[in-house]
């Protein structure tokens, strides 16, 4: 049997944004706007789609979502997380915190886990 949390209480809104594609960690930039994050951020969602001009995303702000990481697999349960600067997560360098995501699985060949936003 295979486990999918595809789609779990996701929900999404509609912002202003820059230059993000979709699957990337973003976080509020502006009012109304969202952003790249830098190594170390706070993020506030996923972006799932930018609009053809570019100048707007639907980015997924709860539920259950995929995202990519870097350096260390967070283990399942509780992590504190960070964006990493490339478009996903990771944890927490020296003397930096982040903030809790509950982590319900990890794919490490793909690079990629499943957390709840």
């Amino acid at each position: 049997m295979s486990i999918s949390y595809e789609g779990i209480g996701e929900w999404c809104a509609t912002f202003g944004c820059g230059a993000v594609s979709e699957g990337d960690i973003v976080k509020v930039s502006a009012n109304g706007t969202v952003g790249k994050c830098t190594a170390g951020d706070g993020f506030c969602g996923v972006v799932r789609a930018v609009a053809h001009d570019g100048k707007a995303c639907t980015v997924q702000i709860g539920g259950l979502a995929s995202v990519k990481y870097s350096g260390t697999a967070p283990a399942a349960g509780y992590a504190e997380l960070v964006a990493d600067g490339s478009g996903g997560v990771s944890k927490p360098g020296d003397n930096q915190s982040g903030s809790s995501y509950l982590v319900l699985s990890v794919d490490s060949a793909a690079g990629k886990a499943v957390i709840k936003l």
